[in-house]
Order: C-alpha cells, then sequence, then structure tokens
C-alpha cells in the first residue's frame, strides 16, 4: 500500500487544495494520504480560522486518510524548522513513501540541487548571509540573495517564492535526516500564496477567503471556491461561535502579557530578538484602545514594523509572547530532535489501517488520546494543550470544554461516503 506524505495548514481548506490533493495521489501513484496539519496557531504567526479538529474533519471529507497534528512548537516557526518538524513527522510514521508539496515553479531539479548545496550551510554561503542581514533587509531575502550569491544561475526571485521556498527546505529536511521518501512536487494553481484578489472563478487562495470572510463577514461566498465539506464544517463551527477566528480575538490577552512582562522577561521569550523587547515597550503607551482608533493588533504591528522586520516576523514574535513559549523551550537543540510523538487529529477506515501499521513500525509513540499523563511526558505536547486552551479565549464564549479539549475530544471518524 503506497502511501504519501503532505504537510498542510487547510486554513480554510479550497479548491486548490483539493487539486493538490488529487494531483498528488495521481503523481505519486499513492493509495493513501497523511496529512501532517499545523494545530491552532499557523506558520505566519497566526490563529487558524477555524479549529484543527474541524480542519482535520474538512480533511477528512476530501479523502484524506490520516491526519497528524504538527505540534505548536514546530507550526508558527520560520520555514526551516516548520518544513523540519512537518518532515520529521511524515519520517517517523514509517510508512510514506513520497512527500508531494506544491511550488510555483513546478520544477524539483533546480530545488534539488540548492538544497544539497544548503544541507550543511557552508562557511562561503553563512559568511554571504551576515553580509545580505547587514544591509537591513528582512532575513527571507537575505537567504535567497546569500544563496544567489554562492550558487551563481539560482534566480532569488524565483528561491524567494513562498512555495518555493518551502520547498527548498522540505528537501533540505529529508537530506538532513537521511529520509527515504522521494519529493514530489505540483505547480500552483490559478492563486499566489498571498494574493488577496480573486481571479478565477473556482481557485482562489486561503489568503483571499479570509480577507474576503473577515472583511464582509460573507461566509456564504465562499462556496464557489471550496469544497461542500469545508462549507459544512464552516457553517456548524460559525453557529457554534468557534469561526471565524483571527489576531484581533486575542488582543486583551496579548496586551496582559506585553504589560506584565518586563523588557528582560520579553527577551526570554522565543522570536524576541535584537532588542525588540525594548520596541516593544516604547509601543505600548502609543496605542489607542479606543473602537474609534482601530483594530489594536493593527496598530501595535505598525508601530514595531521596520524594514528589518515583517510582519509575519512580528506576528510569530507576539504570537509566542502571548503562549509565553520561551528561547530554551524552543531552542535549536530542542527542535532538532525533531517530533517526539505522532499525535492523531482523525482518520478515515483505510487510515485505520495506517495506524496499525504504524504501530508495528513507527519510530515514536503514536498518540491518540490525550491524557495528564502524556502531556507531563512530552514538553511539546504540554505547549499544544496550552495553544488549544489560549485559543478557545477567542470564542464567542469558551467553555471549560473548551479550553481543555485536548483532554476531552476523540480523533475524527469519518467514513468517505459522508
Amino acid at each position: 500500500m503506497k502511501t504519501t506524505g503532505l504537510i498542510v495548514e487547510y486554513n480554510p481548506l479550497h479548491n486548490g487544495h483539493e487539486y493538490h490533493f488529487l494531483e498528488s495521489k495521481r503523481v505519486s501513484g499513492a493509495d493513501c494520504t497523511i496529512a501532517v496539519m499545523s494545530g491552532q496557531f499557523l506558520q505566519r504567526g497566526e490563529p487558524a480560522m477555524v479549529g484543527k479538529w474541524a480542519r482535520a474533519e474538512m480533511a477528512l471529507r476530501m479523502g484524506v486518510d490520516l491526519v497528524l497534528e504538527l505540534p505548536v512548537a514546530y507550526s508558527t516557526q520560520p520555514a526551516e524548522w516548520f518544513a523540519y518538524g512537518a518532515v520529521s513527522a511524515l519520517q517517523a510514521t514509517g510508512v510514506v513513501d513520497s512527500l508531494c508539496f506544491g511550488s510555483e515553479s513546478g520544477e524539483i531539479n533546480w530545488l534539488q540541487v540548492v538544497a544539497e548545496a544548503m544541507c550543511d550551510e557552508p562557511e562561503a554561503f553563512q559568511k554571504g548571509l551576515q553580509d545580505e542581514l547587514k544591509t537591513g533587509i528582512p532575513y527571507p531575502a537575505a537567504y535567497s540573495r546569500a544563496i544567489a550569491r554562492h550558487l551563481p544561475g539560482i534566480d532569488p526571485s524565483e528561491l524567494a517564492k513562498p512555495n518555493n521556498t518551502l520547498g527548498l527546505h522540505y528537501l533540505i529536511a529529508l537530506k538532513r535526516l537521511n529520509s527515504r521518501i522521494v519529493p514530489l512536487t505540483i505547480t500552483r494553481q490559478k492563486s499566489g500564496y498571498n494574493q488577496t484578489e480573486i481571479t478565477d472563478q473556482a481557485i482562489a487562495s486561503a489568503t483571499a477567503l479570509r480577507h474576503m470572510l473577515f472583511e464582509r463577514g460573507a461566509l456564504n461566498e465562499l462556496e464557489p471556491f471550496v469544497p461542500n465539506g469545508t462549507m459544512t464544517v464552516l457553517h456548524r463551527e460559525t453557529a457554534a461561535g468557534r469561526a471565524p477566528i483571527e489576531w484581533e480575538h486575542y488582543t486583551k490577552p496579548l496586551l496582559l502579557q506585553l504589560l506584565n512582562h518586563s523588557p528582560h522577561q520579553l527577551a526570554e521569550l522565543h522570536e524576541v530578538t535584537e532588542g525588540l523587547e525594548h520596541r516593544i515597550k516604547h509601543a505600548l503607551p502609543l496605542l489607542s484602545l479606543s473602537s474609534e482608533a482601530g483594530r489594536i493588533m493593527e496598530q501595535l504591528i505598525g508601530l514595531l514594523k521596520t524594514k528589518r522586520y515583517t510582519r509575519t516576523k512580528l506576528q510569530r514574535m507576539l504570537l509566542r509572547i502571548l503562549l509565553n513559549q520561551t528561547k530554551a523551550q524552543l531552542s535549536p537543540t530542542v527542535l532538532r530532535q525533531g517530533v517526539p510523538y505522532l499525535r492523531v487529529l482523525g482518520f478515515s477506515p483505510a487510515g485505520r489501517q495506517l495506524l496499525k501499521r504504524m504501530k508495528h513500525v513507527s519510530k515514536v509513540p503514536i498518540i491518540t488520546n490525550v491524557n495528564a499523563a502524556s502531556s507531563d511526558a512530552y514538553p511539546l505536547l504540554q505547549m499544544d494543550v496550552q495553544a488549544t486552551s489560549v485559543y478557545a479565549l477567542g470564542f464567542e464564549s469558551a467553555t471549560p470544554h473548551d479550553l481543555f479539549r485536548d483532554y476531552y475530544e476523540p480523533p475524527v471518524q469519518l467514513n468517505q461516503t459522508e
């Protein structure tokens, strides 16, 4: 039974994702699919618009067989660690034959060349990277330019495209893990990763769909762009007050953290670098909390943003402050170990068979139900439990069950006919 792996956020799952899913099965010849999916908070430092169990259900309704959670320790990291964590999870299953990712280029050979050269980050590249960073540009741009300096013929503008960047880091992670998983790529279709305008009748980016929903409150307008299963789940979660979720729902708990932490304490938290703790403290008195002044998170990011610090960098930093996650908890030493367990969010009948196989070949324990003992045993799992509690603060009316849902919620089980 051939199995292909997908690394996803599904925020929300849309027709472009369905195209990628179907093409992944076709080009890989796979019988089954495993999706490693981000939990309650995502790679750009944002809360998911709908929670992880709901998005796992969307994936199962589309046809994915097994959904595993990418721990928040990895899911909100820059590309290198996000990719490393997700690939380590696929590797740990022991049953994944291929990894199929979307890219702007649709070509894997040149990415393989770059990955081979960058796997150990040679000294000449590191020096070039530091030279680029000294110009004050953001890290992603500096990284792309440094590679182009080290490998003549590589177009830094192509490398800097979001899906190409992630694809490169998937390939680097496969090499660093000495994985036998075969990488494949599919060209992203009809909408860019961050594209906010809608230019097609059936395919739009998740960014555009979220913009439509948050700016106009137009849930029904998403219908042409998402599978029926996605609409079913979104209507249910919205009616329950659990969606749509955005950063503004967390401004009060975030402000509490920012006000209660001293600059020294802020500096201990992950992603608070280069004196940003002082920039934060200087920005706080400039915020206006009146409704007429506009969204607090937008004000704060506007005050903190510079040429050096991208919005994504700042969102990741503020998220780590919201979650109170320290540099020590998320050190390179910790992250290099890869995922220490596989948390199951949902499975189909075929996924149940995959789990039976994995029990014999998985390199790490498989967790289907979380309890106090399991969360105490794995610090990264405890961070996920805490992230779910914080995430629930964004609901219209969070219950104790919502706050501690990781302890109560079994994996979503769905027949493909549902």
